[in-house]
């Protein structure tokens, strides 16, 4: 499928789709064309001075060697297989599973082409503690697979200290040793030191690439592997969007248009970015995508110092579910959003919906049809709604949903943070508010060190119940 490729419609944000008050008008897009073509540049510098190495990921080999031979050698014996990791250590192996493997994967075997996954990226013990009850007597047959650069994420961490008492518990520390695999820190950090002392296969976080960045490394290609996604085809579809995307001719870099459009409307009253795949496949994209835009672009200050408080509001919908629970909203709610939507022109498989009832002529007209006709139909319905009330309106169209457009939205995606990153003149790649709550989150599980911070939580902890009704 080398010549399967995605391509980015924007016509509906245009004045004469959606008029003066909303739209963009030419002299507009020639403004944006000027300044978005020196962001371009900007980023595209900061790639050859290896300042965002994420860029360079479509392009390692030793990655997808090293991930392939660790695949072979996990699929021999291993009947599940389970990530270990939260936020972008997470999402991107479930958007990639999702997409690229069938709906029912995990319970169907003919539909299986490598163990069950399962990734765990948060701490409900009811959900964990479910898991581990089916798991049981299988953890011989099971190989966790530990995400972490620093190995002191609090989550990560106390999955994988459940995890190690089972499997010492039950399999002894050969089987402990055999049973895990990490992905950390080539060098330093608490997983890495974890790792060497136990003897764990590990594999690499790349220094500099943040989690959100991540999922064209070692961090999602694991699992994908493991699960005979091919990973080499979804590197060549990241590779084929690195040409596009840095391309100096603004209308010739769908990023470039993508960023530039997001941050116009950002500063026009729509502060607000929706994602609606129709394509239950393309569903965990969205939640990716929120990661990616709302920790990279949510920031204080800009690289000046100066207080700004800029982000996007990144928010999932799922084509047609939300078509009935959202899009009452977007249409007849304030115009504070820009929406885009996620199509793809051919689905893998396709069903034929069946004959109607005689006492239900009216259903007459599905029958007969398919029902990824249906599905698409619903997607251009839900856009002329919202264009008819002068909402605008991108799409992202896949020609089919297959590892190279999955490497190339993945990749238009990152580097579409990044210019906007430029745009918004803030750092894209840093996340010090995250840090606050990680950090509280330590002092009330009473971590040495942060008994001041845990002294400043107290009044929280307990509800004042004046104000509980």
């Amino acid at each position: 499928m080398a010549d399967a490729k995605i391509g980015f419609y924007y016509k509906n944000v245009c004045e004469d789709v959606i008029g003066e008050e909303h739209g963009i008008t030419p002299q507009q897009f020639d403004e944006m064309a000027q300044e978005t073509a020196a962001a371009t540049e900007e980023v595209n510098r900061h790639r050859e001075e290896g300042l965002i190495p994420y860029r360079d990921l479509p392009y390692n080999e030793a990655y997808p060697k090293q991930v392939k031979e660790a695949a072979k050698a996990i699929c021999g014996s291993c009947e599940n297989f389970v990530v270990l990791g939260i936020g972008g250590s997470a999402l991107g192996n479930i958007a990639l599973q999702t997409a690229l493997n069938p709906y029912l994967y995990n319970l169907d075997p003919k539909q299986r082409k490598g163990p069950r996954l399962f990734v765990f990226d948060n701490v409900d013990p009811m959900q964990f503690g479910s898991f581990l009850d089916w798991i049981g007597g299988g953890l011989d047959k099971t190989i966790f697979n530990v995400i972490s650069k620093s190995g002191r994420t609090a989550e990560t961490a106390a999955q994988f200290l459940i995890i190690r008492q089972m499997l010492l518990d039950r399999l002894g520390p050969e089987g402990y040793k055999k049973q895990i695999v990490a992905t950390t820190d080539a060098q330093a950090g608490t997983l890495r030191t974890i790792t060497d002392a136990a003897g764990f296969h590990s594999l690499e976080v790349p220094d500099g690439v943040g989690g959100r960045f991540s999922v064209l490394s070692p961090v999602g290609l694991l699992s994908a592997a493991v699960c005979g996604i091919d990973i080499d085809a979804l590197l060549a579809g990241a590779r084929a969007m690195d040409r596009r995307v840095s391309e100096g001719d603004f209308f010739a870099n769908p990023a470039a248009v993508n960023a530039a459009i997001q941050v116009h409307y950002y500063y026009r009253g729509k502060p607000i970015s929706v994602m609606m795949p129709y394509s239950y496949a393309l569903k965990d994209l969205s939640d990716w995508y929120r990661q990616l835009w709302a920790e990279s672009l949510g920031k204080c200050r800009d690289l000046d110092g100066r207080e700004v408080f800029v982000g996007p509001t990144p928010v999932k919908a799922l084509g047609t579910t939300d078509q009935h629970s959202q899009v009452q909203l977007y249409r007849e709610g304030p115009n504070d959003k820009v929406y885009t939507f996620l199509q793809t022109e051919h689905f893998g498989r396709d069903l034929e919906i069946g004959s109607c009832p005689p006492e239900a002529p009216e259903l007459g007209y599905l029958a007969g049809s398919g029902m990824g006709k249906l599905l698409n139909s619903e997607k251009l319905a839900t856009e002329y709604a919202l264009v008819k009330d002068r909402r605008p309106c991108l799409t992202v169209l896949f020609d089919r949903i297959c590892p190279e457009t999955i490497g190339q939205f993945i990749y238009l995606y990152e580097v579409t943070t990044s210019i906007a990153g430029v745009l918004f003149h803030i750092n894209a790649y840093d996340q010090p508010a995250v840090e606050l709550g990680k950090e509280a989150t330590f002092a009330l599980m009473g971590r040495a060190g942060y008994e001041e911070l845990a002294e400043k939580i107290k009044p929280f902890t307990c509800p004042d119940q004046k104000f509980v009704i």
